[in-house]
């Protein structure tokens, strides 16, 4: 199986490469927008500022290759910043637009006695109540399942449809995973999960 990570110079790339290349994927990483258009599979991780990624994206003409890529709705699959970037706008270091194939707004974290921010940490995922994981990628994934997170800032669809997985930080409802249709977003860290990290990734693979 062949997959594309994309390479906008704020990636986590060495630890997902590492992941897809246990589960055997051909691994291709990329800059190039016309690469990133033709991919049989796309991954875009990242950490790091809202607006950062954003402006690396934008510097290497990759946003025109990602939006064709989304119109073949062939899989894609964005972690971390990576995930928030596909919403449509985040407040953080003040309200900047994303791609905005998810509807919805990134905001940060509030404080809560007793949790600190940034949340870090192995955290407890669910699906949304009367609804099931069967065929997305987390159809391994046992509910109430530990994944590791670490953020500052939070995903919140517009639609609860595009909610794939939930995660409470205190008081407060964190999107752990979105979906529109062969698009998926992972708040959490597939490849730092262990052997169920690896599952998530395969499904996606799968997909």
């Amino acid at each position: 199986m062949r997959i594309s990570i994309i390479d906008y110079g704020s990636g986590n790339l060495h630890s997902v490469i590492k992941a897809f290349q246990q589960l055997g994927a051909l691994v291709k990483v990329t800059s190039d927008p016309g690469d990133v258009a033709r991919a049989e599979r796309l991954v875009l991780p990242g950490v790091g500022a809202f607006e950062d990624g954003m402006a690396g994206l934008d510097k290497r003409g990759l946003i025109s290759g990602i939006q064709d890529y989304f119109s073949t709705e062939r899989p894609f699959l964005g972690i971390c910043l990576g995930m928030q970037m596909l919403l449509t706008e985040s407040e953080e270091f003040g309200l900047k637009p994303g791609m905005g194939v998810i509807p919805g707004r990134v905001t940060e974290i509030p404080v809560q006695k007793g949790y600190k921010v940034p949340h870090i940490g192995w955290s407890r995922i669910q699906p949304r109540p009367e609804e099931s994981w069967s065929g997305s990628i987390l159809e391994d994934v046992v509910p109430g399942t530990r994944v590791y997170f670490v953020h500052s800032f939070s995903a919140q669809p517009a639609q609860e449809e595009h909610r794939l997985a939930d995660t409470m930080y205190g008081n407060y409802r964190i999107s752990a995973a979105i979906q529109r249709g062969q698009v998926v977003g992972c708040q959490f860290h597939p490849e730092k999960s262990g052997p169920l990290g690896l599952k998530i990734l395969e499904r996606f693979l799968r997909l």
